[in-house]
């Protein structure tokens, strides 16, 4: 499969976990940094494909082909991320850029290699679930997002399911890392925005953040 085909049907996947977000093809020329022309055109080849379903203004969902597919990429991606981390030290950003070239040239003989020297991990840096070869993932039951997090609970940090750098430096000029403890200390629904301690500094962050950040309430 071609790079761009690969990449859109990742994206449908990553969009369609994501909170707050939709699969519309507007959505994901945004996310592709292409037009919604050329989005719609890849969607109405790649239906005819058997790879997604795709009906004129409304949400793009994945076949079984489609997920499959994804799931793929996603592993070889985030096996990728694991390696780099691990052997070289790369920062969190830096994984993910490398990743998204490295998971499209990556065959199936190399990605169990990658993952028996890693003695098959179940996540990646991120906390983000390593898909199985055989395209089955397992999601955390008790991970929730940290917008949806009661106020008033200590949690800590179990998933960054950003991409940005601007996120990944945000997260690491304020301690927020894998693993992290924090107390939700207030939720201001009109602002969007949540109030968070970590080592004694209280601040805010929106839901362009809250979204992205996932915790586990201590036990």
């Amino acid at each position: 499969m071609s790079v761009s085909t690969e990449n859109f049907i990742k994206t449908i996947y990553k969009l369609q976990q994501g909170v707050g977000q939709n699969t519309r093809p507007g959505t994901i020329a945004t996310a592709l940094g292409i037009s919604n022309a050329a989005a719609t055109d890849m969607a109405r080849k790649l239906a005819a494909r058997g790879l997604i379903n795709y009906v004129k203004y409304q949400p793009i969902t994945l076949t079984e082909s489609g997920r499959l597919m994804a799931m793929d990429v996603l592993r070889k991606h985030r096996l990728w991320e694991a390696f780099l981390f691990e052997v070289f030290g790369l920062s969190m950003h830096e994984i993910h850029r490398e990743a998204e070239l490295l998971e499209h040239q990556t065959s199936d003989f190399l990605a169990e290699k990658i993952d028996a020297f890693l003695k098959n991990p179940t996540t990646d840096p991120h906390g983000d679930p390593i898909p199985e070869a055989d395209g089955s993932i397992e999601f955390p039951e008790e991970n929730i997002v940290l917008t949806e997090a009661p106020v008033g609970v200590a949690c800590r940090v179990s998933r960054l399911a950003g991409s940005e750098e601007e996120f990944f430096d945000f997260c690491r000029d304020n301690k927020i890392a894998i693993g992290a403890q924090l107390t939700i200390t207030n939720r201001y629904n009109s602002g969007q925005t949540t109030e968070i301690v970590i080592d004694d500094t209280k601040f805010l962050l929106n839901t362009d953040f809250t979204n992205l950040i996932y915790v586990k309430q201590n036990q």
